[in-house]
């Protein structure tokens, strides 16, 4: 059994995006799409299931939140049109 994940660089995929859904469809085995060597997503086949959702708070002591995340300094750079 092997336990590789096939990879595929962002712009191979962009090029065949299609056989390689297929491929990933087909086998069972998740694809990992790397962006200059690093890991962005990871492509695994539809099973009909939904994920189970995560607990509150699995993530606590993990993480950390720096700075204001509920306001922006964003304000004067909107512009709306009327």
């Amino acid at each position: 059994m092997n336990n590789v994940m096939k990879e595929i660089g962002i712009s191979e995929l962009k090029a065949k995006c299609i056989d390689e859904l297929k491929t990933v469809q087909y086998t069972g085995e998740p694809l990992l799409v790397t962006l200059r060597k690093r890991p962005i997503v990871v492509i695994s086949p539809y099973t009909g299931k939904i994920p189970d959702k995560r607990e509150l708070g699995t993530l606590q002591g993990q993480i950390s939140i720096h700075g204001d995340i509920l306001s922006t300094d964003f304000v004067n750079e909107w512009e709306f049109e009327q």
